[in-house]
């Protein structure tokens, strides 16, 4: 059963239209938590994903950040994956392609 912190963070995320994505930092100011790594602790134990989208939740310097506890590897790949069918990429140093695609809330 999520904490009541966790489900304020996944009602939160679960409002980053597709095709979009915010940050850890912005979330943690949503959700008036001054930590982004608690988000990120909240969303690493994420029970709904994918319907839940924590795979929307990239780092503050807008790179892909974590997924799923992992910082690299299959993990990663799978979040980048996810992103790219939403038509959300990434350019050759890593950074999002495009930070119109931010969402703020």
């Amino acid at each position: 059963m999520p904490t009541l912190f966790q489900q304020r963070v996944y009602e939160a995320i679960g409002r980053i239209p597709k095709g979009q994505v915010t940050t850890y930092a912005l979330l943690a100011r949503h959700v008036r938590c001054g930590s982004a790594r608690a988000v990120g602790q909240a969303l690493r134990h994420n029970p709904f994903a994918p319907k839940v989208p924590c795979h929307r939740v990239i780092a503050a310097d807008l790179r892909i950040g974590g997924f799923c506890g992992a910082r690299d590897g299959t993990q990663i790949r799978r979040k980048r994956a996810l992103l790219a069918t939403e038509g959300v990429t990434f350019d050759a140093k890593g950074r999002l392609a495009d930070p119109a695609r931010v969402f703020r809330f």
